[in-house]
């Protein structure tokens, strides 16, 4: 159910009590059998709403390095064409982007009517590698708390769903993958040593990732902690629960009005 996974807005929180591994499928065949089903009803849903080109869908991805921002969006997406699907990443700003307030480059790549779009790493990433590094001082950190819940609620109130997903690994699982990275040559180029540099300070992420969720997950937009040590199995947790949004969104085809006895062809 996608309320095990909810960080409820208001409540306690925790993320030592969230699992990086849950065992809710009978094997990998099965947790993949149910990414495939997923996808094909997303598929139809995403093709409606860019037809009823009204409302908008953005995912947020944020997680660790390796813990499959890539992985869960073509889990989510492989069976949509890319019509309507757009994906926007996060990287050190720019010069001009930093000429800009920090949500600036972030507003600029939302969904349009009828889109959706997918955010690898966020605007999230100023309130952890942020805080975490000391780019900002904890004054303008603490700002930043209030300004994402506004910027939000301005997203939802626009007509944007918003859905948030922290991908939850651990520090061992994040071991094997980085050294896989680094041993399997058609995974080499993904290897950066600076993702070393983050995974020494494993605990203080940690601790701005529990900061993050509690004071961000909100009633318009709140946190979905996903246990994402088996890949197969957050690629099932998350697409189902993006089908189930997208089918309580149920969105519908207009109708332009145009009937077949109306035109000779």
């Amino acid at each position: 159910m996608p309320s095990d996974y909810l960080a409820k807005p208001g409540a306690e929180f925790e993320l030592s009590d969230c699992p990086t591994r849950v065992d809710i499928y009978d094997d990998k065949a099965a947790a993949k059998t149910a990414i495939k089903e997923n996808a094909k009803a997303i598929s139809d849903l995403a093709h409606r709403l860019y037809g009823e080109a009204d409302r908008k869908l953005l995912i947020v991805l944020q997680g660790m390095d390796t813990s499959g921002k890539d992985g869960t969006t073509s889990a989510i997406f492989h069976r949509t064409p890319p019509l309507n699907v757009n994906v926007a990443s996060f990287k050190a700003p720019t010069k001009t982007e930093l000429a800009h307030d920090y949500l600036w480059r972030v507003h600029n790549v939302v969904p349009g009517k009828g889109q959706i779009t997918v955010f690898n790493r966020s605007h999230y990433e100023d309130v952890l590698v942020v805080k975490v590094k000391n780019y900002a001082s904890p004054e303008v950190v603490d700002q930043r708390y209030g300004q994402i819940n506004d910027f939000e609620r301005l997203l939802v109130e626009s007509g944007t769903t918003v859905l948030k997903f922290m991908l939850h690994i651990s520090p061992e699982v994040q071991g094997e993958r980085l050294r896989d990275r680094l041993v399997n040559p058609n995974k080499r180029w993904k290897f950066n040593p600076g993702d070393l540099d983050d995974r020494a300070l494993w605990p203080d992420f940690m601790n701005a990732y529990e900061t993050m969720v509690q004071r961000t997950s909100t009633q318009h937009a709140p946190w979905h902690i996903i246990p994402s040590d088996s890949r197969k199995t957050r690629g099932a947790i998350i697409s189902g629960i993006v089908r189930e949004t997208l089918e309580t969104m149920n969105p519908q085809y207009p109708d332009p009005g145009f009937r077949p006895e109306d035109f000779k062809i």
